[in-house]
């Protein structure tokens, strides 16, 4: 209270002081002299100036761009071969992205990359490589003293790669990680599938990687698609710098006279032949308190002749903050948080015109309708002077921002040659949105944008949207889910392997103390003190888990840095941390109840559980699958009858993973034995090591308890 009255007190006399003291005069005159924003003149922007770029054909066939740039003693450049991911095998999807990576990372026959981090390092330059949709490429920058060596690493790595298994399998893993949280970001989503929509998911334009890809993908692989359109007169090099361009062409000529490669001529890129998809699609995300959205449909080529009328319209419907779906439906309603338009266009092939943004959930509707509204109206009259003149003055201004480097300049200029666009394109294009018109606004918007062809993309969690998105239309779900690459595989369930499956589970159930004394354990908690390896040295941890039946769990663990606590009902729960209290959603919602499923009292009794298969994939195992997609296996010892082994795969944080909880110490508790030492592998790694101090059963635990937040 105290704190609030001197506040005010303070906020007062500032208000005070504001109103009772006016400006001197000096100050007034100050003022008085500032002219306001909108009256600011600024002088226009130079025309953009091409330099001269040399040209050469080596006697391999490699095409060489040579830019002299005499300002900074330095050099780069950078390699363009013709080929992407877009001939990517459909059974294999990844394999350019992975060899444009570890063409770089795997080293080379000479040196490993490591080796090569080190020498780079030492000089202050770099070589990176990469391959993306229509282009492989492999840049370099250095210091002009170092420019000799530099290149010669460069074409190494260019020429002569190792391909080293390490790195791919450091790939590979990665790129699990990605697959695995690609539907962490509802933008991102709303943004891939309206795109898989468009191109369609089963072309090259419109699929994307999944576990089950990356399984198929080996060394030879790389070696193969690095052998097919690595080649010279596959190649462009193109370099500037501080140089002569005679005495580098010279050099380079004589650096890459043994890359003699012959391949076949590189085939053209593939086609869209997509059709129009026109319709609603929902991407149901339970943890979103918005809707994210694309509306849109396939756009067009750069060299369209009506694309730069069209950049104009798209630039005047929602380019930027004056744009008209800004103003209205963020501005004036409210509705959204953000909101864009983009008439896309590659060099090659028809890129997206799309709309896109996000809403409040309740609002989801109005901002879809207020979203067409404006597009007929686009459609309906001509813009306004004033708008034509700021989007077009808004494209030609950013076209300094294209060439304000020498190394810019290059980069655009050669990759208008390699797509086969004519050099002087940029001034083509600026000239042409120099000369558009309403009236060519106008008309390209009718000829060009077809809203009864929108696809309408929405991320939201339906249960929030004020009015549902029925009311546009009939609906339709897009799968989110992340298919599992195959199982490691045992023979599939039948009459006999069931048979096994059950005789095998009731011997470990016997063992353990007896199928009724299993089934009497209602509640149990056990204090662990664990071991977990963090990659960069042990951490220590006590846990103490408590589980109540049928499916109510509660967990907490104190690690050096502080408490964990973890709840789950069955249905929700919450995660307590130094960073506050969050719900269980997403993934992790998901991995919570794969744990759920493999809690060992219930799981010993899965043969009574008509929801579970049981059954013997291989002697001495056990395989317990669930109707959702669970699964785990458990190894029985021979001697004993007890499991000492259960193998599931989960996900982690680079994807999924095999999981290998070797079981033993076993001890009675009331009647029961329990293991007491239970050590986790995961990929083949030693992960954590937990030592059971205490397990207690049946003493009277209650959810209310177990439920209460820290």
């Amino acid at each position: 209270m105290k704190l609030s009255v001197a506040f005010g007190t303070i906020l007062a006399a500032a208000l005070c002081a504001q109103t009772t003291s006016p400006p001197k005069p000096a100050q007034q005159k100050v003022a008085a002299a500032l002219p306001p924003y909108k009256a600011l003149k600024f002088p226009p922007l130079k025309r953009v100036q091409i330099p001269e770029i040399a040209s050469h054909t080596l006697p391999n066939g490699i095409r060489l761009y040579l830019l002299e740039n005499h300002e900074l003693p330095l050099v780069s450049g950078f390699a363009l071969i013709r080929t992407g991911n877009l001939f990517d095998p459909p059974e294999k999807i990844g394999v350019a992205e992975i060899t444009g990576e570890v063409l770089r990372t795997g080293g080379t026959k000479a040196k490993t990359g490591d080796e090569l981090d080190v020498e780079l390092e030492n000089m202050a330059a770099s070589v990176e490589s990469s391959i993306g949709e229509t282009s492989g490429t492999v840049g370099f920058s250095a210091l002009r003293e170092n420019a000799g060596t530099v290149l010669e690493i460069f074409k190494e790595v260019l020429t002569d790669p190792a391909f080293r298994q390490d790195k791919i399998d450091l790939v590979k893993t990665q790129l699990r990680g990605v697959i695995a949280r690609r539907n962490d970001n509802p933008s991102g989503i709303a943004s891939r599938e309206f795109a898989r929509i468009l191109y369609g998911p089963d072309t090259p334009y419109g699929e994307i990687i999944e576990y089950e890809n990356l399984d198929r993908i080996g060394r030879e692989d790389l070696v193969s698609f690095y052998n097919r359109y690595y080649f010279p007169a596959n190649t462009v090099i193109a370099i500037q710098g501080d140089f002569s361009s005679a005495e580098m062409k010279a050099a380079i000529e004589k650096l890459f006279a043994d890359w003699t490669v012959k391949q076949p001529p590189v085939p053209p890129f593939p086609k869209v032949e997509q059709k129009p998809t026109p319709g609603i699609f929902l991407a149901e995300k339970a943890d979103v308190n918005q809707t994210f959205f694309n509306i849109g449909h396939l756009g067009g080529i750069l060299k369209d002749k009506d694309y730069p009328a069209l950049a104009v319209m798209a630039d005047i419907l929602g380019g930027g903050f004056s744009s008209r779906l800004f103003t209205r439906v963020r501005t004036q309603l409210g509705y959204a948080y953000g909101i864009g338009a983009s008439w896309g266009a590659a060099y090659n092939h028809p890129g997206l015109f799309r709309i896109s943004g996000s809403t409040k959930s309740a609002s989801t509707v109005d901002t879809l309708k207020v979203v067409r509204e404006e597009v007929d109206r686009i459609r309906t009259r001509e813009v306004t002077a004033q708008e034509l003149d700021t989007a077009k003055q808004t494209i030609l201004n950013s076209f300094v921002f294209n060439f304000d480097s020498p190394s810019k300049t290059l980069n655009r200029l050669v990759t208008y040659e390699y797509h086969g666009y004519p050099r002087d394109f940029i001034f083509q294009y600026q000239k042409a949105i120099e000369s558009v018109t309403s009236a060519d606004v106008l008309r390209v918007a009718r000829e060009h944008v077809a809203p009864e062809n929108f696809t309408v993309v929405a991320v939201a969690n339906s249960a929030e949207l004020g009015t549902p998105l029925t009311a546009l239309g009939k609906v339709q779900p897009i799968d989110l889910s992340i298919p599992e690459p195959g199982a490691k595989a045992g023979a599939k369930a039948d009459a006999q392997s069931i048979g096994r499956g059950r005789q095998l589970l009731q011997r470990a159930q016997a063992a353990m103390g007896g199928a009724d004394k299993l089934a009497a354990i209602r509640d149990a908690t056990q204090v662990a003190e664990v071991e977990i390896d963090t990659g960069r040295g042990p951490m220590k941890a006590t846990r103490t888990s408590m589980w109540l039946a049928p499916n109510v769990f509660r967990q907490q663990q104190v690690l050096p840095f502080g408490k964990i606590t973890a709840f789950y009902d069955g249905a929700a729960g919450w995660i307590a941390s130094p960073q506050g209290i969050n719900p269980i959603a997403g993934p992790v919602l998901n991995q919570v109840r794969s744990e759920m499923f493999r809690v060992f009292y219930p799981l010993m009794l899965s043969d009574r559980n008509p929801d579970r298969t049981v059954h013997s994939a291989a002697p001495g195992e056990v395989e317990i699958s669930d109707k959702q997609g669970n699964s785990v296996r458990l190894t029985i010892d021979e001697t004993t009858g007890l499991p000492i082994r259960r193998s599931y795969r989960t996900t982690g944080q680079q994807g999924p993973v095999e999981v290998e909880e070797v079981l033993s110490e076993w001890k009675e508790v009331d009647g029961v034995q329990l293991p007491f030492r239970i050590v986790v592998n995961q990929g083949g790694k030693k992960f954590s090591e937990a030592a059971i101090r205490e397990i207690r059963i049946n003493t009277g635990l209650k959810q209310e308890e177990l439920s209460k937040q820290p």
